[in-house]
């Protein structure tokens, strides 16, 4: 009896003999923080230049009152029968909101979030520690990168210095400073909690550097630096359950944001680079296939796209750019769209497990978002098109963004001209078109086809907007 139970005991001291652990050496010391009476730790010097930065932006948006839209209201019977009551409607509305932006030169020009500008009719800017507002102007944006340039008519201006934001870690001590709330110009401390986050919905292009630092309302377009002061990214979104800080923020790198602003200012827009290529991550069942190597999986070619024509094939594992190793899709498709229109990129790839390198000239892409300052040509379009009215698939990216129901389908509303006849009939931004007389819009092919049947003719469009539905009447 004593026998039968030793031997298990025995066994179990053998085998906790044959493993341990590694330890740290035991604490000898405890260092206190103290530094004296007359001295404290402070990151004041540090950050006091880019604190002189950041700016608060404050926009207005004139949005007309929905009822006399409706063609009821244009009816004189109608304006006589009510009277005082119908002239007491008020036209419309102006709907402001704040945001942040970061000095990007001595001249003027500043950095921000599109959807901080995006829409407004008037744009204006308070530089740190004033109370006086100067007008903006537009010089471009990109609502695929969450980017916009404004400038206002100003010299000498304190002006961020950018930081590499590839060499960013894991652990360094960051500063997000904005304008949450309105309450004014704000600085808050964390770290970089993550790097290279993508997936998350709220850009087409992603890789995010996220913070736990405090950002809210309000911080959308500040500035993230280090402790150095220099930028490392442009504040941009939130998760949160409550609509505030819960310690996982998001900022667009800095290298990033150098890429998109320079062009905006140059051009006005953004010209992208086109691979041609539908790409996935490496799935688990596909590891063994590849060797267990990292990067982006082609699954589908565009006919005469770069790729094709370069000799890509399905099932090629895209593992570098110019050198670069590509980690998974997310990676790939930023390098790319970061890149212009006939830029010459090396392309390495595993294929049957034997590596090897192509040489190719990229594409321009053909859905370029990028977005001038500068007025749109509203004239009539050939195949039926609204008038000064641009529109965009639904994606899923957009969809979860824009926090647009599962059940509404159509196409997005992109731009009105306010110079057009679509605006005065009540088309807005950020509209979606969800039928044309009885024909259901679930894509831009049905948008197309409604346009091209009813083209020329006075047709009711049902839209569904930020204030509900509507129904527009336009020819």
């Amino acid at each position: 009896m004593k026998t039968r139970v030793l031997t298990p005991i025995l066994l179990s001291a053998s085998l906790l003999m044959g493993f341990d652990v590694e330890e740290m050496p035991k604490v000898q010391d405890r260092v206190s923080p103290d530094i004296g009476q007359t001295r404290i730790y402070s990151f004041n010097a540090s950050i006091e230049g880019a604190s002189q930065v950041v700016v608060n932006i404050s926009t207005q948006k004139k949005i007309k009152s929905q009822m006399n839209n409706h063609p009821m209201f244009n009816d004189p019977f109608f304006q006589q029968f009510f009277g005082d009551m119908y002239r007491q409607v008020p036209k419309e509305k102006v709907e402001r909101s704040l945001g942040s932006g970061v000095i990007i030169s001595k001249d003027g020009y500043i950095v921000t979030n599109n959807h901080v500008i995006d829409g407004a009719d008037k744009i204006m800017v308070s530089l740190p520690g004033s109370n006086k507002e100067y007008k903006a102007k537009i010089i471009g944006t990109d609502s695929r990168t969450d980017l916009a340039v404004i400038k206002i008519e100003q010299n000498n201006l304190p002006s961020i210095k950018f930081a590499d934001s590839s060499l960013v870690k894991v652990g360094d001590l960051v500063f997000a400073i904005g304008n949450p709330f309105g309450v004014g110009e704000t600085i808050t401390q964390g770290i970089v909690s993550a790097l290279n986050k993508n997936g998350i919905g709220i850009n087409d292009y992603e890789n995010f550097i996220q913070t736990d630092a405090s950002i809210n309302p309000g911080n959308s377009g500040g500035a993230l630096v280090d402790s150095r002061g220099a930028l490392i990214g442009i504040n941009t979104a939130i998760i949160s359950r409550s609509g505030g800080n819960q310690g996982i923020g998001f900022a667009i790198p800095s290298d990033m944001v150098k890429k998109i602003v320079k062009q905006l200012i140059e051009k006005g827009g953004i010209r992208r680079g086109y691979l041609g290529v539908g790409i996935q991550d490496v799935s688990s069942d596909l590891r063994d296939t590849y060797g267990d190597k990292e990067g982006a999986v082609i699954i589908s070619l565009e006919n005469d796209s770069p790729a094709k024509k370069a000799g890509l094939m399905v099932w090629d594992l895209i593992t570098k750019v110019n050198g670069k190793p590509i980690k998974n899709s997310a990676e790939l498709r930023n390098m790319i769209g970061t890149m212009s229109p006939n830029e010459k990129v090396t392309i390495t790839y595993i294929r049957d497990k034997k590596e090897a390198s192509v040489t190719l000239n990229l594409a321009e892409h053909k859905d370029t978002k990028g977005k001038s300052g500068k007025k749109a040509d509203t004239k009539a379009d050939p195949k039926g098109q609204i008038q000064g009215v641009t529109v965009q698939e639904i994606t899923p990216q957009i969809r979860q963004r824009s926090r647009i129901p599962q059940d509404i389908n159509g196409v997005l509303v992109t731009f009105v001209s306010e110079e057009s006849q679509a605006y005065e009939a009540g088309f807005r931004d950020g509209d979606i078109i969800a039928q044309i007389e009885n024909v259901a819009i679930t894509d831009m092919n049905a948008y197309n086809k409604a346009l091209a049947q009813f083209k020329g003719k006075t047709k009711r469009i049902l839209v569904y907007s930020n204030n509900g539905v509507k129904t527009i009447v336009i020819k």
